[in-house]
């Protein structure tokens, strides 16, 4: 007679095998064929999308993104290479647009003369665009699409 410890421990292992083999079939449109229990390759790298273009924003407060490559900008506390084309004094030449006045005023919402501290550090919130196709599908609609979905003939 087979005792309720060994069933116990005949039904843990059998589990813990099938949910390897399932770990080891599943596909997914991020990872490609790799088993979830490997690492695979690295993605190839792909190029950035370098264009004077202002992106459309998907929702309202998005930040901008960032419509050119950043390769190589030195965005730390000892400085800030974006402020050399969007900083107030250099946008005349730069024909860059400035940074948002946002990025002005301190944590009790009073102007500064340059920029705070705590919006220096671009890149925590601006993203550069790489040329690629979307990895998995994607049903997302921006808020005026939806907004026009919900008020036939567009009124607000």
């Amino acid at each position: 007679m087979i005792g309720k410890p060994f069933v116990l421990l005949l039904a843990i292992a059998l589990a813990a095998g099938s949910s390897s083999l399932l770990a080891q079939s599943l596909n997914s449109g991020l990872r490609g064929p790799t088993p979830l229990n490997e690492e695979g390759p690295a993605p190839p790298m792909t190029p950035m999308r370098n264009t004077s273009e202002k992106e459309v924003r998907n929702y309202p407060e998005q930040p901008p993104v960032i419509p050119h490559s950043v390769e190589g900008y030195q965005i730390d506390i000892n400085g800030n290479k974006c402020l050399s084309c969007h900083a107030r004094a250099r946008t005349g030449e730069s024909n860059a647009p400035m940074v948002s006045i946002t990025h002005f005023m301190d944590r009790d919402g009073q102007f500064l003369s340059t920029v705070s501290p705590r919006r220096f550090f671009c890149t925590s919130c601006h993203v550069p665009q790489n040329v690629v196709k979307a990895p998995i599908a994607n049903d997302f609609i921006d808020v005026d699409t939806l907004i026009s979905r919900a008020t036939p003939g567009g009124r607000r």
